[in-house]
């Protein structure tokens, strides 16, 4: 395993939706010598990597946190393989790609075909001449999607209308105003009027889907056998169901210390603990801002986060000198 996130695992062809000079790390190295480019998956995993040598950490990578309980240090972090860590603060910044959110199908367990989530998915190769249904309408799903239908026929089936933005509106980047302006806003101010995800349009989906290279329809109402059951009652038959439904915080090694609720999600307020002073997060969709869980938007919340732990940390050593 490389110090770089899940990057590595992410599908061959994704790039990230914010232009190079959004995605690099303050204060180091720019992630590309082009700043409006787009760089790709192994380009962010390089980089991160990169960043992660630089660092003057102790960085354990093939080791996986079983269980965090308190101790009289703070913490006391329980791994895998039978190693135990004091520590007088701890932050969970382990992501959610290895937690799919896989909702339950009508009829699934009779489907004959295969049910996959956009996390199993690498390359379109292997679905050439397939009839693919893609449930969701996020940027994962779009970008996918498109890709699957130049070798397959694909329906992507969502609750709401895919909301489309433009990447480039007047030719300059989007982000340009989201980091100036929405990144600031709390999640409170603007999830309300969300009708679902916010797809951005590279150039070529919206008119991949008024040319009915791809089309979209409402989510079936049932699977069965090697079909799909449509919401006005029509049969089809599918090869693949590819689930594009997004993610849970991967937070299973919190459960005993009582920081997660009944759902594995964390009881915080702006990514600080409200069960376990000395307890932070990191990563978590939402977590402050619109940009929370991205590349652009980690360091404001590490930033946030880390006066709060060393407080904790430092009263902590004062009561057992």
């Amino acid at each position: 395993m490389r110090a770089s996130g899940s990057w590595p695992k992410y599908y061959d062809s994704l790039r990230t939706f914010s232009p190079a000079r959004f995605s690099a790390i303050p204060g180091w190295e720019p992630i590309s010598v082009d700043p409006d480019s787009y760089p790709e998956r192994d380009a962010v995993a390089a980089y991160l990597e990169g960043f992660a040598r630089s660092l003057d950490v102790d960085i354990r990578t093939n080791t996986r946190v079983a269980d965090i309980v308190r101790s009289k240090h703070g913490f006391l972090v329980r791994t895998s393989a039978g190693e135990d860590f004091d520590a007088s603060a701890v932050v969970a910044a382990s992501g959610s790609f290895s937690n799919p959110r896989r909702p339950a199908l009508p009829g699934q367990d009779s489907f004959t075909g295969e049910i996959l989530h956009v996390v199993d998915y690498s390359r379109p190769d292997a679905f050439a001449g397939q009839r693919v249904v893609v449930v969701g309408g996020g940027n994962s799903a779009v970008q996918v999607g498109h890709e699957l239908a130049q070798i397959a026929t694909v329906t992507l089936a969502t609750n709401n209308p895919i909301n489309f933005v433009d990447q480039r509106p007047d030719g300059r980047d989007l982000h340009h105003l989201l980091v100036a302006g929405f990144d600031q806003l709390p999640p409170e101010w603007f999830i309300p009027f969300m009708a679902g995800p916010l797809t951005i349009d590279i150039g070529n989906y919206r008119a991949a889907f008024e040319a009915a290279v791809l089309d979209r329809r409402q989510v079936f109402a049932a699977l069965d056998g090697d079909h799909v059951i449509w919401s006005n009652g029509s049969r089809e038959r599918v090869d693949t169901v590819l689930l594009a439904t997004g993610y849970r915080p991967n937070l299973g090694y919190l459960a005993t210390l009582g920081a997660v609720d009944e759902r594995g999600n964390p009881k915080h307020k702006g990514g600080i603990s409200t069960t376990h002073p000395g307890l932070a997060y990191v990563g978590l969709e939402f977590q402050r801002t619109f940009a929370s869980n991205t590349l652009r938007g980690v360091d404001s919340d590490a930033r946030f986060i880390a006066p709060a732990l060393r407080a904790y940390a430092d009263r902590l050593h004062v009561a057992f000198r």
